[in-house]
């Protein structure tokens, strides 16, 4: 199934409004616990959208990546060098932003600080130690580009996250986050998921993408390119180990963070929420309620949620009323409409 043929149901649109959607709706809970968020905003799962629909970084980072995407594509095919100088231009424009103001991770500030010095190498601004969330909380834009083969997706995936985080894991990640928003805009059943997530993560663990990443894997001081790769793509196959054993007992009523961590790093964050959209894959607004209610990075985990369910229901998963007043609306909307092929 491709977007276009499935315009009616317009996934982009739905994607790109359920990320924002759940990045407002946890905007408020993070760093709460569980009991702190039920005794501010009362039964999770009757939680409401914020008024105003504020959101965080997730999404304007999100928003900046699209950008980048939407003109490199005016050039031609996505390439490495299509790709690198508007994608680099959006991260800097987003850092010296006023707008800028929504507690953005250190990772994601030191880096584009340093992206904004032309002269420097983009590896040598990447942060390799970090293999924080805001990796792949910002990439599903790749899982929805009309076009794009799964090695173009994988390459330009990582190459997104390696601008600021430069940990394999956060490559890997960020791979499997858009990788996830493609199979399930285009139809795939929420049963199959996990088990073509770690497929495709077993497919790739010695993959080095060499065209996309330069000689990275050297400043990271690993033996070899294979090394570097594998050491991001096990801790990502371990955290789906988590994710599958929270599926064969499932609690909706559990904190999701118990399962399968509290989302501050890539691979968790990928994870919870996955395992908040499987919970309640036909219930978008339960879903993120759940994410939102959480005890980690409850933003980001309810951001990657949204997207997931978004990407199955499209904008039909989402109340009216919601989609109007989210922040970003229009921006958001005019490339779901690019995206879904209308």
């Amino acid at each position: 199934m491709t977007h276009s043929a499935d315009s009616a149901r317009r996934p982009a649109t739905g994607t790109l409004l359920g990320l924002a959607i759940g990045d407002a709706m946890g905007f408020p809970t993070e760093f709460n616990d569980v009991p702190s968020i039920l005794a501010k905003c009362g039964p999770w799962r009757s939680m409401e959208l914020p008024r105003p629909a504020f959101v965080t970084d997730d999404t304007q980072m999100t928003l900046a990546l699209g950008r980048g995407l939407r003109t490199a594509a005016e050039d031609g095919p996505l390439t490495p060098a299509r790709m690198l100088r508007p994608v680099r231009d959006e991260y800097v424009e987003w850092c010296r932003s006023p707008e800028n103001n929504r507690a953005p991770g250190r990772t994601c500030l030191v880096a584009c600080e340093r992206l904004g010095h032309a002269e420097l190498p983009w590896q040598e601004a990447s942060q390799l130690g970090s293999k924080g969330c805001g990796a792949n909380m910002r990439v599903a834009p790749l899982g929805l580009v009309l076009g794009l083969d799964d090695d173009r997706r994988a390459g330009a995936a990582q190459l997104q996250s390696a601008l600021t985080h430069g940990h394999p894991t956060a490559l890997a990640a960020s791979d499997l986050t858009a990788y996830a928003v493609h199979l399930t805009a285009g139809g795939t059943p929420p049963g199959e998921l996990p088990g073509l997530l770690r497929a495709y993560a077993r497919e790739q663990r010695t993959v080095y993408r060499e065209q996309w990443l330069g000689d990275l894997w050297r400043l990271a001081h690993d033996p070899s390119p294979q090394s570097f790769a594998a050491r991001g793509w096990d801790e990502c196959l371990g955290v789906l180990d988590r994710l599958d054993a929270a599926l064969r007992a499932p609690d909706p009523e559990a904190d999701p963070c118990l399962a399968t961590g509290e989302g501050w790093i890539a691979e968790e964050a990928l994870a919870t929420g996955l395992l908040c959209y499987l919970l309640f894959p036909d219930e978008p607004v339960t879903a993120v309620r759940r994410a939102a209610c959480s005890s980690g990075d409850s933003d980001s985990i309810a951001c990657l949620t949204g997207a997931f369910v978004g990407a199955r229901h499209g904008v039909a998963g989402w109340p009216r009323e919601w989609a109007e007043r989210i922040e970003y609306r229009d921006e958001l909307l005019a490339l779901g409409t690019l995206w879904d092929g209308a």
